[in-house]
């Protein structure tokens, strides 16, 4: 008895000395190669620039990397329950490039989407959701349906919306020549460089999402 006593006493005074339980923000980024930063160092990619981005303006704030590399919309929907079982304030959803990238039916991306922004809103989370725009080359009704998806689940879940992630690097210019520098080899993901700009652009909607989450 004695014994569980002074375990007891040990436990409670490492509790003590330890502090307070920290009062920040937790936000889980849930994507795909996006969001997980493909390709580069761990420091560089969208998770921990944003984390960055968000504490040097001042935020309390822990960025989750939930993003899995070649995921769709409907590998997101079948992990989303087991990714909210953990602590979190607020939920940034970037999800669909490969369902895009296979020509896979809109009405499917729309309809996993849906059930994503569901399990979150369930839980009472804000949520902030980052869209993409499909080429030309995929036809005007794809791209016109594809397109479409976003901004109607935004207004559907009253979610915070960001049209297209890539929108900062393509105000620097269309060509290949002027993107260069900020994407990678593969033409697919942001170079770091790219990853900053998005930050930077995306940033000042992730603190509307802290705020709701307060």
């Amino acid at each position: 008895m004695r014994g569980g006593r002074k375990f007891l006493a040990a436990v409670v005074l490492a509790f003590v000395a330890a502090g307070p339980v920290a009062a920040g923000q937790t936000v889980i980024a849930f994507g795909d190669s996006l969001t997980q930063g493909h390709g580069l160092p761990q420091a560089e990619g969208f998770a921990p620039q944003l984390q960055d981005w968000l504490k040097a303006h001042g935020h309390d704030v822990t960025v989750v990397n939930a993003g899995v590399s070649g995921d769709t919309t409907a590998g997101g929907l079948a992990r989303i329950g087991w990714t909210l079982g953990q602590k979190a304030d607020a939920v940034i959803v970037e999800l669909g490039g490969n369902d895009m990238l296979r020509g896979l039916p809109v009405s499917e991306v729309r309809k996993n989407l849906n059930g994503i922004l569901q399990a979150i809103r369930a839980k009472g989370l804000p949520v902030l959701l980052i869209g993409l725009k499909a080429p030309a080359n995929y036809g005007p009704d794809y791209e016109a349906g594809f397109d479409a998806v976003y901004p109607d689940l935004a207004r559907k879940y009253h979610a915070l919306l960001v049209p297209d992630f890539f929108a900062a690097l393509k105000a620097k210019g269309e060509t290949p020549a002027a993107m260069q520098e900020y994407m990678q080899s593969d033409h697919l993901h942001p170079s770091a460089k790219g990853v900053k700009l998005i930050v930077a652009a995306i940033g000042p909607e992730v603190e509307k999402l802290l705020a709701e989450a307060k």
